[in-house]
């Protein structure tokens, strides 16, 4: 038996119940504020980040120091955002107990913590971009609901801990039952109501994209080499690095651009006015500022979309201006140099299409931006919803003001593809390849060194131009043993990629890839 603060004797399992009070309380409170929170969004009455989950996940996100998001993205890699998932999963449900334990050393103290995690939930959802006081309505009402809710459940524990009696004992269990069915209600009915990908998917599925200007045959770029990465990367495959927990759902029928700031003829666009513009397609290596040395965070593919450098003329920027900042439609922003959209020797666009079909709805559909040569956290802005032009030196894009460059120029690197570490080598005729990129570069040299020996001229495949990848395959008389291989691409502009190692941040990784193999 142990003594509460309230002077009430409760045996170990009162503890147990009073933690089970709180997770259930906590459960339908959070199920209650998604599901009126997705009818506020439903019939267009909230303006921020409606799902307070999310918005907390995303306060997270938006507070998470450098280094942590580089590991998360070195071992989670694409999966970072599940993990997210799981670990506010599990400190939900610890601060829910907590709450109940709280409860049961005193009541005041558990209906004082609900509370307190109620402001921070407040606190993320109105720290949104555009977010107003309807988005508070769904946590202020659900978070009524469930402080009354685990005070009558403490009660209930309280009763049944001093009496003793079993009759006590399922009354609390039945209370508690049947909340965890309401939040499981809950939980599914938010879902239902704000679910949009269906009429997104419908929207993309009937989307037809007019024919291009201009198009790129990509029949016989690839090199014939088992293992070697393709030189066209499929849609499904293609990297997704970005801040969005949950997919943005933006049909074409609700899709509005905005094109404004210090500009003489600020406008809106429509998707139907977009695909009335003359598109052009173009091929580009889209690069993320996190791949490491080796890394696969680059890929590569055909885009559809209107010249951003047109879009903007339209607009006509006044002679200060030197960026664009760009929004999407989770409020994530990314600074660009207005000099690189506007550039007419580079295919910037506001793209629709990806790959001969419109973007996957992960990859920015309806539209999204694409440059060449600059890494994508300055640039690929998916969902795109606003064009503001303006200065450096008056706004950021989301990434900069947690310590990462301005601009994102992208560096030259190569890969070895093959052979991969654990792959059985011969003595005798290897085939070493990969790929090199230097966006708005290109490709001129790529050289391979076995054992730091002399470099030597790989062969570049016959697919790429100065916005894309290169392949490229050597052939390496191979000797039993253990041997280093390393790779070097030489740009455009004649500039040897540097052996100097550098980590990311703050402006993309650098160093000479590096295989350590095996020939038997």
């Amino acid at each position: 038996m142990l003594v509460t603060m309230d002077g009430v004797r409760a045996p170990r399992s009162g503890q147990v119940r009073a933690g089970l009070a709180g997770v259930v309380a906590c459960a339908l409170t959070i199920a209650i504020a998604e599901l009126l929170a997705a009818l506020l969004v439903r019939t267009g009455r909230a303006g921020g980040t409606p799902a307070p989950l999310l918005a907390v996940g995303n306060a997270f996100v938006d507070r998470t120091p450098r280094w942590l998001k580089d590991w998360a993205v070195a071992s989670f890699g694409t999966h970072d955002k599940d993990a997210l998932f799981v670990g506010m999963a599990l400190v939900l449900v610890l601060a829910a107990v907590g709450v109940g334990l709280l409860g049961w050393v005193r009541r005041r103290l558990g209906l004082a913590a609900l509370v307190l995690l109620l402001a921070l939930g407040l606190a993320a959802v109105l720290g949104r971009p555009h977010a107003g006081l309807a988005d508070a309505l769904p946590l202020l009402l659900a978070g009524a609901l469930g402080l009354a809710v685990l005070s009558t459940l403490l009660e209930r524990d309280a009763q049944a801990a001093s009496t003793g009696q079993e009759v006590d004992r399922r009354a609390f269990l039945r209370l508690t039952t049947m909340t965890a069915a309401a939040a499981v209600v809950g939980a599914g009915l938010s879902s239902v109501v704000g679910r949009g990908a269906r009429a997104v998917a419908a929207s993309r599925a009937m989307l037809r994209l007019p024919m291009a200007t201009a198009s790129y045959d990509a029949s016989t770029a690839s090199l014939d080499v088992p293992g070697i990465t393709p030189f066209l990367t499929p849609p499904d495959d293609f990297f997704r690095i970005d801040t969005a927990l949950v997919v943005p759902q933006v049909s074409t029928a609700d899709w509005r651009l905005r094109v404004h700031g210090l500009v003489d003829h600020p406008f809106e666009l429509t998707f139907d006015q977009l695909l009335a513009l003359p598109m052009v397609e173009t091929l580009l290596t889209l690069t993320c500022v996190s791949n490491e040395v080796g890394g696969d965070l680059v890929g590569n593919q055909r885009w559809l979309g209107h010249p951003l450098r047109d879009l903007l003329a339209r607009a006509a920027p006044h002679p200060g201006a030197d960026m664009v900042l760009s929004t999407s439609a989770d409020g994530w922003t990314a600074g660009t140099p207005l000099d690189a959209l506007t550039d007419p020797g580079r295919d910037a666009l506001l793209a629709v299409g990806m790959g001969g079909g419109p973007l996957p709805v992960e990859h920015g559909f309806p539209a999204r931006l694409v440059v060449p040569g600059l890494y994508g956290y300055v640039s690929a802005t998916k969902w795109v919803v606003d064009l503001e032009v303006t200065r450096f030196d008056r706004a950021e894009g989301y990434w900069t003001p947690r310590g990462w460059s301005a601009r994102g120029p992208i560096k030259t690197e190569s890969r070895i593809d093959v052979p991969r570490p654990g792959d059985t080598v011969r003595a005798g005729t290897v085939v070493v390849a990969g790929v090199a990129w230097a966006q708005h570069r290109g490709v001129r040299e790529v050289e391979v060194r076995v054992d730091e020996g002399p470099w030597q001229p790989a062969s570049l495949g016959p697919g790429g131009d100065e916005d894309t990848w290169r392949q490229w395959v050597w052939q390496w008389q191979a000797t039993r043993g253990a041997h280093t291989i390393q790779v070097r691409a030489t740009d455009g502009t004649g500039a040897v990629q540097t052996s100097t190692e550098a980590p990311p941040a703050p402006n993309g990784a650098s160093g000479w890839h590096t295989r350590y193999l095996t020939v038997q």
